[in-house]
């Protein structure tokens, strides 16, 4: 399986990064081809809402030219997307709600009955760390991220809180397991 991950924190070797290794490492254990996607390094420009990509229905009709039209194309040649993120005010960082925003090309006639999503069928994960406890902290995260397979017509695979982060040295191996666990879950 082509697995594409989607690294949305600002930090290189921060909490998600360590998890997000967890991850990887187990997926190509398993036989994926796996890329991250580093995306604090990229021109990411949010969402115009200028609706041009509306008129496109087989391909990324999106006019903005930046590094997110490269990573739109790697998430509909994957068969499962992994997004990934810090815990940023009870959502994902700004990098990875760009990526989010910007999916509206993915898809065209949402409500429709000829919906149509370039990303029709994918598997789909979330995988967030955060310094608090899942409730009154990240609910809001997942809600969104469960909301986002309908209008991309995707499958969501798994989701997994890592909660009481503080340095990437302390996530231990109760959290190495629980990110093995996701890595197997959301290929079965």
């Amino acid at each position: 399986m082509k697995v594409l991950i989607l690294h949305g924190s600002p930090r290189k070797k921060g909490n998600t990064a360590k998890v997000i290794s967890f991850v990887a490492d187990e997926l190509v254990g398993l036989g994926h081809e796996t890329e991250t996607v580093f995306l604090s390094s990229k021109n990411l420009n949010g969402c115009l809402s200028c609706g041009k990509c509306k008129e496109v229905i087989d391909d990324i009709g999106c006019v903005q030219q930046d590094d997110i039209l490269e990573i739109l194309q790697k998430m509909v040649r994957s068969q499962l997307v992994i997004y990934a993120s810090p815990l940023y005010f009870w959502g994902v960082s700004a990098q990875l709600k760009t990526i989010i925003d910007r999916t509206y090309s993915l898809y065209t006639q949402y409500h429709a009955p000829d919906h149509a999503s370039l990303v029709d069928g994918q598997r789909q994960a979330l995988l967030v760390t955060g310094g608090g406890s899942y409730e009154d902290n990240a609910e809001a995260a997942f809600t969104a991220f469960n909301r986002l397979q309908k209008p991309h017509k995707a499958i969501k695979a798994g989701e997994l809180f890592i909660g009481g982060c503080t340095t990437p040295a302390q996530l231990d191996d109760a959290v190495k397991e629980k990110a093995i666990e996701f890595a197997k879950k959301i290929t079965a």
